[in-house]
């Protein structure tokens, strides 16, 4: 980058973990609670540039040029596909408010994934996606609200993955503990295709089915992370669950209502301040995972997960795998006076990477030097 430190801006986005609520949460309307991390990533983007490039580590450089209708990249296959995605929304909805197109230089750097270049599961893309929205949004002058910012995440998001919940969209545009339910993105994707202004599809109907609440956890309740090493594709899971749906072998219903029992009992507790309750409620929704990849023969709780796990409980805490399971993360809420050193150390003996994090809030954009 050219610029000087005075000149750029520097957005930082954290990543998320979910605490309940997968697999239910791509239905629309149906509950999820999440957390976002202090683990994230950082986009700096250099306003006096005019290359029009877009520098991240593991991808080939990313050229854009803006177009009559869009913008056009360069080369057109690029990997960061996110990136293209979110850099086309906001550039549609400068268009459409008449703010004149500007040259500049993006660059993205990760802190969400582990030294070996795996990914820790902590949503990257969709930090990545928040991040770039946020970023051009800023420094357009567009003045987006978080909603805002989630929406045009969300909408790039869906455009790369059409299933996608959105729940990590969401905790890395607003932070904090969150309660989530996913918009009718099946609606959404209509509306595109019949034309929709972006600006119409900024407040299309289909978001009604959505929702993002925040939520205050009990006070003195600890959140506790451990990383398996071996990472997990969501898409993958979420695919053969579906296919298991399709094929009969889950009561979906009976899921559904359970998972939505789990979660609303744990926003219940968060409301109450009552961590004995958290933790029950945590239970179960470690029960309803562990049911549901029993009926679809999907392993959600791996080996490594489940030992986590019981590692916690055996410590008198609750935990469950966070997200989709096969890996990745396992995440325990526990109490003030919890032996973390102790945890750790077990964990370590059993081939568990416990995880430094914390749970931020918003940061939001600010310009440095």
């Amino acid at each position: 980058m050219t610029g000087t430190a005075r000149d750029r801006l520097v957005v930082h986005v954290p990543g998320k973990l979910f605490i309940a609520g997968e697999y239910a949460v791509v239905n629309p309307g149906e509950p999820a609670i999440l957390a976002a991390v202090d683990l994230g990533i950082t986009v700096t983007l250099d306003p006096t540039s005019a290359t029009r490039e877009v520098h991240s580590p593991g991808y080939p450089s990313l050229r854009w040029m803006p177009g009559p209708t869009g913008i056009e990249v360069a080369p057109p296959h690029h990997g960061s596909d996110y990136v293209v995605a979110a850099l086309t929304v906001v550039d549609a909805l400068r268009r459409s408010r008449g703010v004149p197109v500007s040259a500049f230089d993006i660059d993205i750097d990760s802190g969400l994934d582990h030294g070996s270049g795996r990914k820790y599961g902590l949503g990257s893309s969709a930090a990545v996606t928040v991040g770039v929205v946020r970023a051009v949004g800023r420094h357009l002058g567009l003045g987006l609200s978080p909603l805002e910012e989630y929406r045009l995440a969300m909408l790039a998001t869906t455009s790369v993955a059409p299933t996608a919940s959105g729940g990590d969209v969401a905790a890395s545009a607003f932070g904090g503990w969150i309660l989530y339910r996913s918009p009718d993105r099946h609606a959404l994707a209509a509306a595109a295709a019949s034309g929709h202004t972006i600006d119409e599809l900024l407040t299309a109907p289909a978001w009604d089915r959505g929702g993002i609440l925040h939520l205050t956890p009990p006070a003195g309740m600890g959140l506790v992370v451990g990383w398996t090493g071996a990472p997990a594709s969501t898409t993958s899971l979420v695919a053969a669950v579906r296919t298991a749906i399709a094929g009969g072998e889950i009561d979906h219903d009976r899921f559904l209502s359970d998972s939505r029992d789990a979660v609303l009992a744990l926003r219940d507790a968060f409301d109450a301040g009552d961590l004995e309750a958290a933790q029950h409620a945590l239970r179960d929704a470690r029960g309803v995972l562990r049911r549901l990849g029993d009926q679809s023969a999907v392993a959600i709780e791996t080996a490594a997960l489940g030992r986590m796990c019981d590692i916690i409980e055996e410590r008198g805490a609750a935990a469950k795998p966070s997200g989709a399971g096969g890996g990745d993360c396992g995440i325990a809420l526990v109490g003030p006076d919890f032996d973390r050193p102790a945890l750790e150390a077990d964990w370590r003996a059993n081939g568990i990477d416990p995880l430094p994090l914390a749970v931020a809030e918003r940061e939001g954009g600010r310009r440095v030097g």
